[in-house]
């Protein structure tokens, strides 16, 4: 009975957050006669409210062909924002993973400031570092490059953060008898570091992929040739009168970084509960 009764009300809920997607997903399936009517509205700026249906009454892939097939500043962007992205989350494993075994393995002057100054930071946000950032990074000649969003997100202090967690709790048994073993400290950080906390490093890479792939205001700040903008970029900036085009290009920027969540859950699952609840 219980189960009953919370399935009567989490079912509700549960359609309640997917809706949104759904009506993505029809929205790029209607054929523009269809989608025009429901929208005229807003279209023609008219009175009224916009009507919609869970199932197009003509199904159409005619806003699929027009986006990837007749759209190659769609294709320009979404490889911008492959570029972008995979160089972020190759610097963040870069940086991110020996900085946070320093902070979680190894004894230093001001290691606690050190690491409360980078728990500050990441309670920042971009707005407040927005012309500090735009100044340094103009004065290296990057404004206006790729670069100039890519290296500010390389140095981000959240993947530092849940990576510490995972290689604090590493039992201190384990790396006394790695020592004895190798003697090397980057041996035991490779060999037993990157193993044990692999479930930290995935899940801040997923989370950081989720983060980057849909980066708005970074790209609008530092990027003033549209050619580097990345696919974020792209919605905002289709006219009203394809809609059409607009659900297709939600639907198909939103593919990949469901398939990311998806094959790294367990492991951000992990993640999340590690920064909870871990010291």
């Amino acid at each position: 009975m219980r189960w009953k009764l919370a399935l009567l009300v989490l079912l509700p809920l549960a359609f309640m957050v997917c809706s949104p997607v759904l009506f993505l997903l029809t929205g790029s399936l209607m054929d523009p006669g269809e989608l025009s009517q429901y929208l005229s509205p807003i279209l023609s700026q008219g009175k009224g409210y916009v009507a919609w249906r869970l199932v197009p009454q003509s199904p159409s892939l005619r806003s699929y062909v027009e986006l990837l097939l007749d759209s190659p500043e769609f294709f320009a962007m979404f490889w911008n924002s492959v570029r972008i992205t995979a160089l972020i989350l190759v610097g963040q494993l870069l940086v991110g993973a020996p900085a946070a075994w320093g902070f979680a393995r190894f004894q230093f002057r001001f290691r606690k400031t050190l690491f409360t100054l980078y728990l500050i930071l990441m309670l920042m946000p971009f707005q407040v570092t927005m012309l500090s950032s735009f100044l340094v990074l103009d004065s290296i000649h990057l404004i206006n490059t790729q670069w100039s969003v890519i290296l500010p997100a390389v140095f981000s202090t959240f993947p530092v953060f849940l990576m510490y967690r995972f290689f604090r709790s590493i039992p201190e048994a384990i790396l006394e008898s790695a020592k004895l073993d190798t003697g090397s400290a980057f041996q035991i950080f490779l060999n037993i570091g990157l193993p044990l906390g692999s479930a930290g490093i995935v899940s801040a890479l997923v989370l950081g992929f989720l983060e980057n792939w849909n980066l708005i205001e970074q790209p609008l700040a530092f990027l003033k040739d549209k050619t580097l903008w990345p696919l974020s970029l792209y919605l905002p900036n289709i006219d009203l009168a394809k809609a059409g085009v607009a659900f297709t290009g939600s639907v198909v920027t939103l593919l990949p970084a469901l398939l990311v969540f998806l094959s790294g859950q367990d492991y951000l699952e992990q993640g999340i509960t590690a920064a909870a609840i871990k010291g």
